[in-house]
């Protein structure tokens, strides 16, 4: 009987321990909300997108056999060198509109499995590459409101150069995409090519190891209009106009950090000085990874990375890594920016990599980054979600602040049995900032111009309940999320002119007149659409404004 016993405390004390680890209590620092905004999208988003009409592209593979949405109109997909399903009258992208929560089917052909993609000057999705004979595809959706019925446009040729499958795309100044790297492909090509010829890059031949730990590279335009590039754990600054490396960065301590290994990276935000110049102190950050060779280990799979690198990518001093270490292990996380200009850090798992069943222990407890805290108090816990997001899962900052959270299939067809089933609920995490008790800080913009011209003052109209406002202006782009790596995204703090008061004044709603400098030229922000946001005390209005800069 005392056996008995002693077996089941421990039992019971397994059974804390592992609910602990895998569902962790909300602690009185731990901050955010979840909310399940749809039980079923019809399909497990691998690649998302936000429009500037504020409806989300999901975009998933086609050689995966039947969704779990029809195409509409009696519209079918027959491809007869599909490798799963010839005739296939389901959908494998779909238009999620935020509010209502709905999904309408959209059409896509050829296979878009861990493909790339960017967002061009006009709006359009620029998509290219996949598997099979989406290979050296480019694809095109221009956005439309979610009742009208915009849908993909594929060109009819191969207008890839180069196969892409796991490449990069980085908008450019002039408006072009560069598209950089692939399995086993070691150039870099413009989107559209208008008679530019592929470009070997040896760097990415030069990071390339055996499993491959330089797929998906990171790439960020800098503000001097050369681009970082980072694979496996090297780095450089390259000038594609020269194709010269312009500097080179030491190997970032511990783990691989690209696919399959999945760490993620953002550039910090960018900041304007008095004179309206960005890019003084660029700093690069990484985190999460995963073990060499996790690739080729049997299960149990060895822990992710638990560090982040930062480092500073501008300047003549000699550069070096500042390692910091998070409060979870972490492969297969999403980093992307919330309003307040601090890096969310979520989804993953903490042992494994990337590939179809290669992780245990999801990592459900997201944490939030905050850029300019001091060395050791920069990590934030916050609230967990009760669903496991790993392989193929994305996060996207939407304009009400909140950040949407879809996918996670880590088998090669839709399975909705075991440990990790093919995962199609639609969430999203609310940070702290959007707590009521921050309503009166609140700002809520009235008024803003659709469009800005490159160094031109503008002005954004404002409300807000506190009697005390100090505004900032950010303006946040809209990337290509798919594989731990939010392609094209950066965040910008502008420079503010000054602020007006209008009306009010006191404990009553005042009006406010705040006005900015836009970004000085298309290296520091290319020409695209970004969501502008003000914030008050570091509160971020409940709602951004769609802005489109332009050079007139």
């Amino acid at each position: 009987m005392r056996n008995r016993t002693a077996q089941n405390l421990l039992l019971f004390i397994a059974a804390v321990l592992w609910l602990h680890q895998h569902y962790p209590l909300k602690t009185a620092n731990a901050q955010g909300t979840w909310n399940v905004l749809l039980d079923n999208a019809g399909i497990a988003s691998m690649h998302t997108a936000v429009t500037h009409y504020g409806n989300v592209i999901f975009l998933d593979r086609t050689n995966i056999g039947p969704s779990q949405i029809n195409l509409t109109n009696g519209v079918c997909r027959d491809n007869a060198i599909d490798l799963t399903l010839t005739h296939d009258c389901s959908a494998h992208s779909v238009l999620f509109t935020p509010g209502p929560n709905t999904v309408r089917p959209l059409f896509i052909f050829t296979d878009t499995w861990c493909s790339s993609g960017q967002f061009g000057p006009d709006g359009t999705l620029v998509q290219t590459g996949g598997d099979n004979d989406g290979l050296m595809k480019v694809r095109r959706f221009t956005p439309c409101p979610s009742d009208q019925s915009c849908d993909w446009v594929e060109e009819s040729d191969n207008s890839l150069q180069d196969g892409r499958w796991y490449a990069s795309n980085q908008l450019l100044p002039d408006g072009r995409q560069i598209v950089v790297g692939g399995r086993s492909v070691f150039t870099l090509e413009f989107i559209p090519a208008s008679g530019s010829q592929k470009v070997v890059l040896p760097f990415l031949n030069q990071t390339d190891d055996a499993q491959n730990d330089n797929y998906y590279p990171f790439v960020h335009l800098l503000p001097d209009g050369n681009l970082y590039i980072f694979a496996n754990r090297d780095s450089i600054v390259y000038n594609y106009q020269t194709n010269t490396v312009v500097k080179t960065f030491p190997t970032i301590p511990g783990e691989p950090r690209n696919y399959p290994s999945a760490g993620s990276s953002v550039m910090l935000p960018l900041q304007a000085d008095a004179e309206n110049v960005y890019g003084a102190n660029v700093e690069v950050l990484v985190c999460g990874g995963a073990q060499p060779n996790c690739f080729l280990y049997p299960a149990p799979f060895p822990p992710a990375s638990q560090t982040c690198g930062r480092i500073s990518v501008t300047g003549t001093d000699a550069p070096a890594w500042n390692m910091e270490e998070m409060p979870f292990r972490r492969a297969m996380g999403d980093m992307v920016f919330v309003a307040s200009g601090d890096v969310l850090i979520v989804n993953g798992a903490e042992n494994g990599c990337q590939g179809w069943g290669n992780a245990i222990n999801p990592t459900l407890s997201p944490v939030m980054y905050v850029p300019g805290a001091s060395e050791g108090s920069r990590f934030i816990t916050e609230a967990p979600s009760t669903i496991p997001r790993v392989y193929h899962s994305t996060a996207n900052l939407l304009p009400d602040g909140r950040v949407l959270i879809a996918g996670s299939n880590t088998h090669q067809f839709y399975t909705f049995t075991g440990d990790f089933p093919t995962e199609l609920r639609v969430e999203a995490f609310s940070p702290s900032y959007l707590d009521s008790s921050n309503d009166g800080e609140r700002p809520s913009i009235v008024s803003a111009p659709t469009t800005i011209v490159y160094g031109q003052a503008f002005t954004v109209q404002v409300q807000v309940t506190s009697a005390a406002a100090e505004f900032g202006v950010s303006l946040v782009s809209s990337p290509f999320t798919t594989h731990s790596f939010s392609q094209g995204l950066r965040f910008l703090r502008l420079r503010l002119v000054g602020q007006v008061l209008i009306s009010g004044g006191d404990s009553s709603t005042s009006s406010y007149s705040v006005n900015v400098t836009a970004p000085p030229n298309s290296n520091v922000a290319p020409p695209a659409y970004y969501m502008l946001f003000v914030d008050n005390q570091g509160i971020p209005s409940a709602a951004a404004s769609w802005v489109q800069i332009t050079n007139s």
